[in-house]
């Protein structure tokens, strides 16, 4: 493909949803091309681009797109909502289109795992399709639809059968959430949707990974929805009593405590996972440290809570050592499926502001836990904040309820995931000085994480949504404060 304009791309992308520079002077400084599939009759052009992106404000940078397009020769007014702009192909103007939004184009991508299905990888225009051995044949047939409400990346469903993300931002290296995901998917995890392939090319001599299909679950809902829904219903019963209550969450977190222990027993059995002495627990209070005194410069909130969040971080440097694996690295309500079979976790792309190599450092399984303790407390206080009134008396009553709601909900997912880790190790003797210890570690280096993160939200929520700041406020507030 030739004479595709830089600022036509440009002006695509700061429409876009995935774009993550939405607000700040950029440029496309470079365009290169990836692949061209090979299209089907009467089908489009596809070719699939690499776009360079440089920031010009202070904070600078540079980051990388992959950007599929589909090229007509006639307007398509189907997917309107998609176009891109204009180029000319081989000497014909052709009119270009996001090819995610294009079942024509999309249906290539189909065709690519169906022919990796014989021999495990499959070469088509320059993407490279990889496929898990297993028992999930794909019909060609299956018609594709993009899905809408992502951010980072975009998501296309093959009728009710699979799943393919489309990684947006992209960097060589391999990606934690196709490497994970393939790793559960071979030691047969319950706890996610499957992985079926993924997809990839070669750039300057380093893999770019480029998107991964799973498992669709049909009967899935987001979690974070499905916990403010159970709020909505406590705060509108008339009953006190949340035990019983048709808005107690209780039962849901410890089934979804057992979930994320069942993956991260797996994920240490399954990647390197060690003892960390008193150097690496020093560095780890350090960090966090560091974190709150750059907070304190953004959100001068926090300074009455500064001395308790210090002697958190305080008590993590006076430990001895943690355990370190692979985690999630960015666990929320909002990266669980609640299915008819049971809960299952998705996105292990870990922290998107992080290069992968960074992503892939083992760390302590408490950060995740400590993440969906956070999330527990922003269910309640959305709800709580969205149906605040001008009766101050019904307003303190909702809060009280909302409060009560989250701390049965933190309280029965962190017993359910320790008593699932402790039956994993229950062949290992048992010793009252040793179960003590690892007890008391686990109370400090969960408190430090959820104080950590209670920091972070409050630096996000002040730069992004400034009226949702009380919510981590709140939470800092409570820290060391028994």
């Amino acid at each position: 493909m030739t004479g595709l304009d830089h600022a036509v791309l440009e002006a695509y992308l700061g429409r876009t949803r995935w774009f993550g520079g939405k607000g700040r002077p950029f440029r496309v400084t470079d365009l290169r091309v990836l692949a061209e599939m090979p299209a089907a009759e009467h089908g489009p052009s596809v070719t699939v681009f690499l776009a360079t992106v440089d920031y010009a404000d202070e904070e600078g940078g540079r980051e990388r797109y992959q950007v599929p397009l589909a090229g007509y020769g006639e307007t398509e007014e189907r997917i309107g909502h998609a176009y891109v702009g204009t180029a000319e192909i081989d000497g014909r103007a052709r009119h270009l289109y996001d090819a995610v939004h294009d079942h024509d184009a999309m249906g290539l991508w189909l065709g690519g795992f169906v022919a990796a299905e014989q021999g495990g990888v499959a070469e088509i225009g320059g993407l490279r399709f990889h496929r898990v051995p297993g028992d999930q044949p794909l019909d060609p047939g299956l018609r594709p639809s993009p899905m809408t409400g992502e951010q980072s990346n975009s998501s296309v469903r093959f009728d009710d059968t699979a799943i393919m993300k489309v990684f947006r931002k992209v960097s060589t290296g391999v990606n934690p959430d196709i490497e994970i995901h393939e790793e559960l998917t071979r030691g047969g995890s319950e706890h996610i949707a499957p992985l079926y392939g993924w997809v990839e090319a070669d750039v300057d001599g380093e893999v770019l990974q480029l998107a991964m299909l799973q498992e669709f679950l049909r009967t899935a809902t987001d979690g974070f929805d499905l916990a403010m829904g159970s709020v909505r219903t406590l705060l509108a019963d008339p009953d006190p009593d949340i035990v019983g209550s048709g808005g107690d969450f209780a039962g849901e977190a410890a089934r979804l405590g057992e979930a994320l222990a069942g993956v991260h027993a797996m994920l240490r059995a399954r990647f390197p996972a060690e003892r960390r002495g008193e150097q690496e627990t020093a560095e780890l209070a350090r960090a966090m440290t560091e974190r709150l005194d750059r907070a304190l410069r953004t959100v001068p909130e926090l300074e009455p809570h500064a001395a308790r969040l210090r002697a958190a971080y305080d008590a993590v440097a006076a430990l001895g050592g943690l355990d370190v694996q692979r985690i999630h690295g960015d666990l929320h309500l909002g990266q669980t499926l609640r299915t008819s079979h049971g809960w299952r976790i998705v996105d292990f792309e870990g922290e998107p502001g992080r290069p992968f190599d960074e992503r892939a450092l083992p760390d302590s399984p408490w950060r995740d836990v400590a993440g969906m303790l956070r999330s527990f407390d922003y269910a309640p206080g959305v709800v709580e904040m969205a149906g605040a009134g001008a009766d101050l008396e019904e307003d303190t009553l909702r809060a009280d309820r909302a409060q009560e709601w989250s701390e049965r909900a933190r309280t029965h997912f962190v017993d359910a995931y320790v008593a699932a880790l402790s039956a994993v190790d229950a062949a290992a003797p048992a010793d009252a000085d040793v179960e003590d210890s690892v007890a008391r570690e686990r109370r400090v280096l969960l408190d430090a994480y959820v104080a950590d993160k209670a920091v972070y939200e409050v630096v996000y929520e002040k730069r992004n949504r400034p009226a949702w700041t009380a919510i981590p406020l709140k939470a800092v507030a409570a820290i060391g404060a028994d």
